[in-house]
């Protein structure tokens, strides 16, 4: 399994970004660092607090600008957070679900080493500490669906925790039953949603899939040939 195919395994896990559109254009990415940005020689230094924010999309990482709207002192944005992205030639444009896209300038960009494949053993603590944050963020969960999904986030933490530490199952294997697990959470968890919460879960599902799908498919082909 490639970067690519690793990077959507775990995105089809974490319920991490909300897509408004359809658009094969934006790719799913995540958040790996957030600093405040230092002024580059020659560069005008401004009043108003500015941040760089490290992604990774697909076998790129990217630096980009932020600038927080309408003065404020804060951040939004975190190391571990999944957001789908529309890659420019001097931008990223983010999609930020119910609060809209914002266009971020991009100050450099690096291709990544590739990698042979998912380190599982790596994998769960990745997940975990990503699920609740990024459920909360991407579907605006109040403090008490917060309370009523954590129960269920830790009975599958449960499940997905001996996946991980078998060694009997294949690379594919564990892919499908990671998915039935996470569709039987999904299962539960829906009854707690309002109706636009479970559309954005339904729609994200249904896009992660076609994705994983593909990526594996080109994997597949590639090594026929």
């Amino acid at each position: 399994m490639n970067h690519k195919a690793a990077v959507f395994l775990l995105c089809l896990a974490t319920v991490q970004v909300f897509c408004q559109s359809s658009s094969p254009k934006y790719q799913p990415g995540t958040i790996t660092a957030v600093a405040v940005h230092q002024p580059a020689p020659g560069e005008q230094p401004s009043d108003a607090p500015k941040y760089d924010l490290s992604i990774v999309i697909g076998d790129t990482n990217y630096l980009v600008l932020y600038t927080p709207p309408n003065g404020a002192k804060t951040v939004e944005y975190s190391a571990g957070l999944d957001f789908l992205f529309l890659v420019g030639s001097d931008t990223l444009t983010i999609n930020r679900g119910p609060t809209g896209t914002a266009e971020l300038p991009i100050l450099h960009r690096e291709a990544l080493p590739a990698k042979s494949g998912l380190d599982w053993s790596k994998a769960p603590s990745q997940y975990y500490s990503l699920k609740l944050e990024n459920l909360t963020k991407v579907l605006n969960l109040s403090d008490d669906q917060q309370a009523r999904i954590k129960p269920i986030l830790e009975n599958e933490a449960g499940k997905l925790r001996t996946l991980w530490n078998t060694t009997v199952l294949s690379n594919k294997d564990k892919l499908n039953t990671l998915e039935k697990i996470v569709r039987s959470s999904d299962k539960k968890m829906k009854p707690l949603l309002s109706e636009d919460q479970v559309r954005i879960l339904t729609d994200l599902r249904k896009n992660q899939k076609q994705e994983l799908k593909k990526r594996i498919e080109e994997q597949t082909a590639s090594k026929q040939n």
